[in-house]
């Protein structure tokens, strides 16, 4: 409930500057040219700075970074325009307030550089410096969220897009997902990391308290649950769509286009869009997620929707977001030593 409220003001302040800025671009804002642009950037200053721990924790996300580039560019313009406006004179209060603006964003943009400098390019997004990219199969355990890299990640120019949860299933290790052409799957391990290997490249993620022996012993009992509940749907939405079109005498070759361009395979293609949980067909990294919540693994709180109102719309889940999730690190080069130590 915190988390929404909190999201719930940042939005309504982004969107109430976002209005003021319109007002401003318009004309409509009725001050002062110098004093709009100075209140404008201070208010901007304000709602970046107490963002800004946020943001930077969550810097390879494209949505931080242009939360950060976009107020730094936009604060400056406007604390030089004030300045320059005020010409001859300089010395009143307004042109001091603005140089201090500028100040605040040259601070604000020194972080954020710091920031960047700690992140490297993997693949169309920044990834921490240090980072195990492709760990050896043979170090994930049951538990580890595999993030890959792949169509999604490209679309979203992140550096990773899809997500996989490694699980223990006969004893023999297992990645359980989503896939769009297939719905909820239980593939090897070893296959998927080695077919991950040729198309780009993947991290993982490692609960940071442990599975203990009660979690571990029912994952495969909760994941041939979630398989059948995903097969279920699947005859369920089959069902119901022919029953549409038996009740409304839809043509043979409509029921074959509609068929042919939308499969039904299980996948959450209203989730993928809005960040939507439902309880018996996912995403990728809804799959994932379901698992760890059934077995009681606590993380952050995806999916809220619009201006976090618990809604599930137009608030998709990004894989590349876990990277920030408390529950979870990331294995590093310092995992990969210890564990070639280790053999």
């Amino acid at each position: 409930m915190f988390h929404r409220l909190i999201k719930m003001g940042e939005a309504f302040a982004y969107l109430g500057l976002g209005y003021i800025s319109y007002l401003f671009v318009s004309g409509h804002l009725d001050l002062h040219f110098s004093l709009a642009c100075t209140l404008l950037s201070g208010l901007w200053l304000a709602l970046t700075a107490t963002q800004m721990n946020t943001l930077l924790r969550s810097y390879f996300d494209v949505l931080s970074r242009l939360k950060m580039r976009i107020p730094i560019t936009l604060g400056l313009l406007l604390s030089g325009l004030a300045i320059f406006a005020s010409w001859p004179n300089w010395l009143s209060a307004l042109p001091v307030v603005a140089a201090v603006e500028i100040l605040g964003w040259l601070a604000v943009y020194v972080s954020y550089k710091r920031t960047s400098a700690q992140y490297r390019k993997q693949g169309h997004g920044p990834l921490p410096k240090g980072a195990w990219v492709n760990p050896d199969s043979g170090a994930l355990r049951q538990g580890d969220l595999i993030l890959t890299s792949g169509r999604m990640a490209n679309n979203l120019h992140e550096t990773v897009g899809h997500g996989e949860i490694v699980v223990e299933v006969d004893r023999a290790m297992m990645c359980f997902s989503s896939y769009m052409e297939k719905g909820s799957v239980l593939n090897p391990l070893k296959d998927v990391t080695d077919s991950n290997l040729q198309r780009g490249h993947y991290i993982a993620l490692r609960p940071v308290k442990p599975l203990n022996r009660e979690q571990e012993s029912v994952i495969p009992t909760l994941v041939a649950i979630m398989l059948d509940q995903n097969q279920q749907w699947k005859s369920a939405a089959l069902a119901n769509r022919q029953a549409f079109y038996k009740r409304f005498l839809v043509p043979a070759f409509v029921q074959k286009l509609v068929d042919k361009k939308l499969v039904i395979t299980g996948y959450d293609w209203f989730g993928l869009f809005t960040g939507r949980l439902a309880t018996d067909h996912w995403t990728c990294i809804g799959a994932c997620l379901e698992l760890l919540h059934r077995i009681g693994v606590k993380t952050n709180d995806y999916g809220t929707g619009v201006l976090g109102l618990g809604t599930g719309v137009l608030d998709p889940i990004m894989p590349v977001r876990f990277l920030s999730d408390p529950a979870f690190r990331l294995l590093t080069e310092q995992d990969e030593a210890a564990y070639h130590q280790g053999k």
